[in-house]
């Protein structure tokens, strides 16, 4: 079974790195003030391993621009976010670039997740955006099955391969953070031509439970799992930064790495980091699993 190992967390990387006060716009806000930066986290994330450079686009979306009054940044910040990524990855001579597609309104807010025509829109502009830089979609922490779809809509829609990352419930991951059994997702797949599935951004015990209730499936799966101790409420109110979420203090590298070891025995073949997952962490599990470039095995 090929392993491809992807790259860490973006955004909590960049905080830490940064002596900026942390804004709603979050990442955005650092690579609009130290692009540099941003390319550095790539770099570092390629020279610990790492398969891939995940552009730094989760969250430039319209709606979350224009509650800061720069929507009219939209396209300008996605290129910029993919020309970083490319240049990460042709300094260091090889990898992938994926394009990375957060949820809009908020992350953990199925509630807030648009129909599925209107995300189909959404998404399919972004990819549009992103086609001539990337190497494939990455959906990230998906929250819904009306979520996943419309962004499944909208980014097939170019033809390039798609990756869908849920999140689950950080109590039971058996389910999506919606409450759906995220055994719905199998009819999804099947309709939809998903290069890869993965779960993402929720805990490592819930990213085992939720692998453990797939079981088997017919494309590649993965799990890049974050360091939070939990979503706290207080995120997930309007305005809020991520200055009211917490990280661990028991997940080391060892610590994640034994989670991958569950998670590849559970059939994962795609294995990084999401928030709070940093170079360190990739390092450790690429001495591990000591991955092959053999990514060309998935896009021929």
């Amino acid at each position: 079974m090929a392993f491809t190992l992807l790259d860490g967390g973006m955004g909590q990387e960049l905080m830490a790195r940064s002596k900026a006060e942390p804004t709603g716009l979050w990442a955005t806000q650092t690579m609009m003030d130290t692009p540099e930066m941003v390319q550095a986290v790539h770099k570092d994330y390629f020279d610990a391993g790492a398969d891939i450079a995940t552009t730094n686009s989760y969250a430039i979306l319209r709606d979350r621009l224009a509650l800061f009054d720069i929507e009219d940044q939209f396209e300008t910040l996605q290129v910029r976010a993919c020309e970083i990524a490319c240049r990460a990855r042709d300094q260091n001579g090889s990898g992938l670039v994926a394009g990375s597609m957060g949820p809009t309104g908020r992350s953990y807010r199925p509630d807030l997740a648009l129909e599925i025509e209107q995300g189909a829109e959404i998404y399919a502009e972004i990819a549009g955006i992103q086609a001539p830089y990337v190497d494939f979609y990455l959906l990230e922490t998906m929250s819904s099955m009306v979520q996943a779809t419309g962004a499944l809509l909208g980014a097939k829609s170019v033809g390039k391969p798609v990756w869908l990352s849920v999140t689950v419930d950080d109590a039971d991951g058996s389910k999506l953070r919606s409450g759906e059994s995220i055994s719905e997702l199998t009819a999804l797949l099947s309709k939809s031509q998903v290069d890869a599935l993965l779960i993402n951004c929720s805990t490592p015990e819930a990213v085992t439970s939720a692998l453990q209730k797939l079981g088997p499936q017919t494309i590649p799966t993965g799990a890049y799992a974050n360091g939070f101790t939990k979503i706290a409420e207080e995120f997930l109110q309007d305005n809020a930064t991520v200055t009211a979420l917490n990280a661990r203090t028991d997940l080391d590298p060892e610590a994640y790495l034994n989670f991958a070891k569950q998670w590849h025995e559970l059939g994962a073949s795609i294995i990084g980091g999401c928030c709070e997952v940093g170079p360190a962490h990739i390092m450790h599990l690429a001495k591990h699993f000591n991955p092959d470039y053999v990514l060309e095995i998935y896009y021929e």
